[in-house]
């Protein structure tokens, strides 16, 4: 059920809901730091706990853009350099 900004509880949902993300996108993304040292996906748990975190809040839509443009320049880079050599003529 979705309050709209008519219904007397909406403020206190809207709270609970921002609440709600942030324990939940903060626990994933503490997570991914840990596996970041442990065994485990890292990088896709830090990148998972930035996405939940971003449906709520400015400054992780801000931080997830900045790691996936970075994401995209070091593929680009790694494709760049598994390319072979063009032969010699």
């Amino acid at each position: 059920m979705v309050f709209d900004d008519k219904h007397p509880l909406f403020g206190t949902y809207r709270l609970a809901r921002r609440i709600a993300i942030g324990v939940v996108g903060g626990t994933v993304l503490a997570l991914g730091v840990v596996m970041m040292i442990t065994p485990g996906p890292g990088v896709a748990g830090i990148l998972a706990g930035l996405g939940i975190l971003a449906i709520e809040f400015a400054w992780a839509r801000s931080w997830l853009r900045k790691a996936k443009a970075k994401a995209q320049a070091m593929a680009s880079s790694l494709s760049n350099k598994s390319d072979p050599p063009p032969p010699a003529a």
